[in-house]
């Protein structure tokens, strides 16, 4: 009988942080495509700023709270000197 509510236990516990995984994962997904990662404020390694429109759409808001900037060719860099939230 022991055994039997250790299974039980143990098989409510796995559903369940199966489900929190699974949960976690799609809360990356917009109705249409998966947004995908983040950004983090003075790095731009690996971000695609078509992915991204909410913070490259308003280049006031990038510089502000990422310390991203845009040339005149409109490229994005790293604002020199960027140290946010350090």
């Amino acid at each position: 009988m022991r055994g039997t509510k250790t299974f039980a236990a143990l098989a409510i516990a796995t559903a369940l942080a199966a489900l929190g995984t699974s949960t976690a994962a799609w809360s990356y997904y917009d109705g249409r495509t998966f947004r995908g990662g983040f950004v983090k404020p003075c790095s731009l390694d690996g971000v695609n700023p078509a992915f991204h429109r909410d913070i490259f759409g308003n280049p006031g808001l990038a510089r502000a709270v990422y310390g991203f900037v845009q040339a005149r060719d409109g490229s994005w860099h790293v604002e020199p000197g960027c140290h946010l939230y350090d």
